[in-house]
Order: structure tokens, then C-alpha cells, then sequence
């Protein structure tokens, strides 16, 4: 009897081990699967990383002894020949000559290098000229410090320019400059009367004209001036190359 009983108690418990084992197995069928995510930060395709700056091109510092083969090498890259001068008054633009090209290429890498950003248009003079690339700030002796500060643009005269309402010419010293060789950093845009260029034609290099925005410079010219004439009021300059 007791080995009967056994036998039916251990029927039982298989039996009972069983269901509950497929209970389990079609509980997690049924299951919904938790969905893992990845916590791993996937790679960033090229197109989405910041872009790496590119280094500027170190040139060298300019003197007497290398400007011209500095300043032709330079013309070769850098073609360009109109330049665009923003001012609080207004755009002026100007075309470069290709004929004067060591005046042309050293205004075109002055615009490059920002040079005349933050210069003024420093002296002007009703019914003659204003004139440009200078300032007060500490910045632009530095940045002259950095291009060159004591080389000179050969005088490029030969084309026979004479100096018209509009044109665009290189600055110069008087004294000790017999080979009247042009002082790179300032400018003077041309609106007087041709009785005004007797000193001038011959003298100074002509290196572009205004062919946008002469009505800028005229009221420029005629600002408000202190005895040494300069303007009461800053004339900003920022230069961009155009084409």
C-alpha cells in the first residue's frame, strides 16, 4: 500500500514539474523583449565634423632687398584686380591697374593680410584728395611691424598716367627719396581740378582709379578737419577683395 501511495505521490510531482516548466517557457514567449539601446556614441560621418581651420600661409617679412621678387611672385597667385573699401559713409571700389603690378599686388596682399581693417581715411582735403591707410590705433603700427616696416614700392611711372578725377595713388616721402619709390601702407584718391597736379604727375605712382563711389570720397573730402586735416571724425576703413 505505502509503495503505492509513492508511486502515485511521484506521478504527481512530475506531472506538476512539467506544466509549470511550459507555464515559464510560454511566459517569456509571450513576453514583450525589452529593447536595448546603444549607449555607445557612433562615429560622426566627415560631412558632420567641424571643419579643421586651415593654417594661413607665413610669408615672409618684406624688405627693400625682396620686395620686388616677393611682390611679382605674389602677383602671379593673386590676380585680382578690384577692391571694394567700406566705410561709415559709404562703398568705394576700385580698379587696380595691371601695368603698375608691384603697386597692384601690394595692395592686393594688404587687403588680404587686413592691414587697412581699422585704418582710417586720415587726411582730406576739399577739391584735392583723401588720402588712407593710416591710423592712431597701436594695432597699425603692429601690423606694419609684421608685413615690413621700413621697405618701399619702386616707382612703376612709365605708363604715363596723369593724375584725373578719381584716380588711385601710392603715397611718398619728399625728402631723401630720389627714386620717388612709393611708402606701401597709404593711399590718396585724386579730386581736384588739373591745376592741382603740376607736383603730383611724374611724382606719385598711379596705381587704379574709383569706378564706384566717387560721391563717398567727395563727402569724405569734405568732413569736418582739424588744422593738420584730419578728420574731427574717424573715417573707418575695411577693405575685401573682389575679383
Amino acid at each position: 500500500m505505502k509503495i503505492k501511495l509513492l508511486a502515485f505521490v511521484l506521478i504527481l510531482l512530475s506531472s506538476s514539474s512539467c506544466e509549470d516548466k511550459k507555464k515559464v517557457s510560454d511566459e517569456k514567449a509571450n513576453t514583450p523583449q525589452e529593447i536595448v539601446t546603444d549607449t555607445v556614441q557612433q562615429p560622426v560621418k566627415s560631412s558632420e565634423k567641424e571643419k579643421e581651420k586651415v593654417p594661413e600661409v607665413q610669408y615672409p617679412m618684406i624688405t627693400n632687398k625682396n620686395v620686388v621678387a616677393f611682390l611679382t611672385e605674389y602677383g602671379k597667385n593673386n590676380p585680382e584686380t578690384r577692391v571694394r573699401i567700406v566705410t561709415q559713409h559709404g562703398d568705394i571700389e576700385i580698379e587696380l591697374y595691371k601695368d603698375t603690378p608691384l603697386h597692384r599686388a601690394n595692395f592686393i596682399y594688404l587687403v588680404k593680410q587686413k592691414y587697412f581693417d581699422g585704418t582710417f581715411f586720415h587726411r582730406v582735403v576739399p577739391n584735392f584728395i583723401i588720402q588712407g591707410g593710416n591710423s592712431d590705433n597701436v594695432a597699425t603700427p603692429k601690423k606694419r611691424n609684421t608685413i615690413g616696416p621700413q621697405y618701399l614700392l619702386p616707382a612703376e611711372l612709365k605708363n604715363g598716367r596723369k593724375h584725373t578725377y578719381g584716380t588711385v595713388s601710392g603715397a611718398k616721402e619728399y625728402r631723401e627719396n630720389p627714386d620717388k619709390r612709393t611708402a606701401p601702407f597709404e593711399f590718396f584718391i585724386f579730386l581736384g581740378p588739373d591745376k592741382y597736379t603740376s607736383h603730383l604727375n611724374g611724382n606719385y605712382t598711379i596705381f587704379g582709379h574709383v569706378t564706384k563711389g566717387m560721391d563717398v570720397v567727395e563727402k569724405i573730402a569734405n568732413l569736418p578737419a582739424d588744422e593738420g586735416e584730419w578728420p574731427l571724425q574717424n573715417v573707418y576703413i575695411t577693405a575685401t577683395v573682389l575679383d
